[in-house]
């Protein structure tokens, strides 16, 4: 992996949510945490191209299935990239809770390392808008979003405490590396 994959996630990102302006601030406040902690993990390119191709799937030419991870990463597979990314971008943030509640395989694993926790910890740590927040705020605010009863509160109900362990190991990782959350 090299910066050149950074540079081509951002344009892929830019492109496929060209319309979709919340969207697309939402994951250009992703990429700034996850370049906060990219140093901290083993492949820090990969952490932060995957930031950018997260929510790809919400552009509607990608749309198939209409879950944003798994379509992203089909997408992804079919420009070519890693194995590794196609995983990170169709399991973040506990994607396989609301895969198994609307029914939609995930042929992707889940690779539980810190570099995936350090992915859920940039978008759970950042607002629909892109500004920093924590992960507590964030799970409160998809909660009130979409309503108790829409399969993503539900979701990210049932997947808060696993988020907000991956969101703790990815702070524990990053001060023990020397990055400062001030």
């Amino acid at each position: 992996m090299t910066a050149d994959l950074v540079v081509w996630a951002e344009q892929v990102a830019r492109t496929c949510l060209r319309d979709l302006p919340r969207r697309l601030r939402h994951v250009e406040g992703v990429a700034r945490r996850a370049m906060m902690v990219a140093d901290a993990m083993d492949d820090p390119e990969l952490l932060v191209a995957a930031a950018w191709l997260h929510d790809i799937g919400y552009g509607a030419e990608l749309a198939t299935t209409g879950f944003h991870p798994v379509d992203g990463a089909e997408f992804l597979h079919g420009q070519g990239v890693s194995r590794r990314l196609c995983a990170l971008v169709a399991n973040h943030s506990c994607a396989c809770v609301e895969a198994r509640r609307r029914g939609i395989p995930l042929r992707w694993e889940d690779e539980l390392t810190p570099l995936r926790d350090a992915l859920w910890w940039a978008d759970m740590t950042t607002t629909p808008t892109g500004e920093p927040t924590n992960v507590q705020a964030r799970i409160a605010e998809v909660l009130d979003r979409y309503g108790p009863e829409h399969v993503v509160a539900a979701s990210v109900a049932e997947s808060a405490p696993q988020l907000i362990a991956a969101a703790e190991r990815t702070e524990v990782t990053a001060r023990a590396a020397g990055v400062d959350f001030r």
